[in-house]
């Protein structure tokens, strides 16, 4: 009974896993981070994009180009 106490200690006194729940709270900072960044630069390239198409408008006119 006292082998079973003395391993049952060690386990909860153990580190390992400590080293794994780092690991994961990294994973999820990471991809919390890419995730504002998609987001950021998707607004932003969604901006040029409209500009572009704003700028192959006919300039004489500012309207549509004409058939």
């Amino acid at each position: 009974m006292l082998a079973l106490w003395t391993k049952a200690a060690t386990w909860l006194d153990s580190d390992e896993g400590a080293s794994m729940v780092e690991y994961a709270l990294l994973v999820v900072l990471i991809a919390i981070v890419a995730l504002v960044a998609v987001r950021i630069a998707g607004t932003e390239v969604s901006e040029t994009f409209s500009d572009i198409s704003s700028g192959l408008e006919n300039p004489a006119t500012g309207g549509p180009p004409t058939t």
